[in-house]
């Protein structure tokens, strides 16, 4: 199963990481606790829009940009989960996929390898 809260904790942290900013320093910048936006980095918890919006306004990212990440990660989960079930990619993704090919990949661990970084997904 894909967790949406997962998928976003990991594209807040990748966009924190790639600031070379630190938990504390984001933590206090959004006025949240640092347990707090750790557990939502693991996707331990559900983030409210307001949170978000807070969170985001800290790492000077629109949220937009930050859920057009996210919907890419999770269009990529998807991808990667059709294939780990060897079921046949679903019409609104395949247009997407002009040069990309899945067939004969293990079911076990699937990796698919994006323009600026790799984005590794687990089937469960």
């Amino acid at each position: 199963m894909i967790l949406l809260r997962r998928l976003l904790g990991d594209v807040l942290r990748r966009q924190r990481q790639r600031q070379g900013r630190t938990l504390r320093e984001v933590s206090s910048s959004a006025r949240v606790s640092l347990g707090y936006l750790s557990e939502v980095e693991r996707g331990q918890k559900e983030a409210s829009s307001e949170l978000l919006s807070a969170i985001c306004d800290a790492l000077d990212v629109r949220m937009s940009e930050l859920m057009r990440e996210v919907s890419d990660d999770l269009a990529l989960a998807e991808l990667a989960q059709s294939a780990a079930a060897t079921q046949p990619v679903p019409a609104p993704v395949r247009p997407m996929l002009n040069s990309v090919s899945v067939s004969g990949v293990p079911p076990e661990r699937v990796t698919i390898k994006a323009p600026a970084e790799a984005v590794d997904v687990v089937a469960a």
